[in-house]
């Protein structure tokens, strides 16, 4: 059947806690009102309260808590409202959660997954509209997750649910419900190390992920028949497919990676680098990036102009395939 992001969501949690009583989730407001963009809407109904857990205002709590239960053989799934306010989490992300599995040398696990709403484009306020897998990406033993739809939502997902190690997975707020897709009602999965090739091309490969998919999709569409444009989806942000990076480019000769972050150590500048380390004889132009800007995101009235949009897109194309 159709739906949006949150309903497949929602349909990964309530199938993953049926099948697993170790699952539970952790978040403010999560419970009674099913959470600020209603993704758990009727879990606590259905789950009761010692499963769908509304945690006091105190987001370092939250983290702390789960990785406590996580290290003694729950599945936590602990939630934060906005992603900006995931900052005072990343002690205990990177100090503990990333590190326990090498620090108890194989003895303890972290299995949570920590669902932060991410990115902009829904007209918040400060603070709410950060893209930060920069951040997460960095931190040793963590994976880091961001569907781009519905169908890969749910997939990937349950992976996540059931991978042993700690996983961040970043819900692209702006597609929420801004896309429908059939999504199986039967489980499924998606493999956490997998790119996904959304088009065919041999002109220029754009790679993207989250948010950002839906954006590259609307500018290729205004290239229809100028360029033959391949578009490539991260889906997994750590562990990256690399070879099918590196596979698109060579047979490409061109790329240009389109990230809704601050541009001065954004994700994509690792991805130009691993491109540079192992495609760099193949590449017939720089590679592009189009990218937000290195200041806080605007309030309301400039948000349009400082996320990537398909003039910003199609200006990189031209870009690279004119050099």
């Amino acid at each position: 059947m159709k739906m949006n992001l949150v309903q497949a969501i929602g349909l990964a949690l309530t199938q993953e806690m049926e099948n697993d009583p170790s699952v539970i989730l952790l978040g403010e407001d999560i419970g009674e009102d099913g959470g600020v963009f209603r993704v758990t809407e009727g879990l606590w109904q259905q789950f009761g309260d010692n499963r769908v857990i509304d945690t006091p205002l105190a987001e370092v709590g939250i983290i702390a808590t789960s990785i406590g239960l996580a290290i003694a053989g729950m599945k936590p799934i602990p939630e934060v409202q906005f992603d900006g306010f995931s900052l005072p989490m990343l002690d205990q992300i990177y100090n503990h959660a990333g590190r326990m599995r090498k620090r108890s040398q194989g003895k303890y696990h972290v299995p949570l997954v920590f669902r932060v709403p991410h990115g902009g484009g829904i007209r918040a306020l400060e603070h709410h509209s950060e893209s930060l897998e920069a951040f997460f990406t960095h931190i040793p033993g963590i994976k880091v997750v961001t569907p781009s739809g519905p169908y890969n939502a749910k997939g990937l997902l349950v992976s996540s649910i059931r991978d042993p190690d700690p996983v961040v997975f970043l819900e692209p707020k702006r597609i929420y419900r801004a896309i429908k897709e059939e999504v199986p009602e039967e489980e499924y999965t998606i493999p956490l190390n997998k790119a996904e090739i959304r088009q065919e091309g041999s002109d220029v490969t754009v790679i993207a992920w989250g948010a950002m998919q839906k954006i590259v999709k609307e500018a290729v569409e205004k290239l229809a028949g100028k360029y033959s444009v391949e578009i490539l989806d991260l889906l997994t942000l750590y562990p990256v497919d690399r070879n099918t990076i590196i596979d698109s480019v060579k047979k490409t000769g061109r790329c240009v990676v389109v990230q809704e972050a601050p541009r001065t150590c954004g994700y994509g500048a690792e991805l130009i680098a691993t491109i540079n380390d192992k495609a760099l004889l193949s590449l017939e132009a720089p590679v592009q990036r189009v990218t937000g800007y290195d200041i806080p995101v605007p309030l309301p009235k400039l948000e349009n102009y400082y996320i990537p949009d398909v003039t910003r897109i199609n200006k990189a194309i031209e870009a690279a395939m004119s050099f």
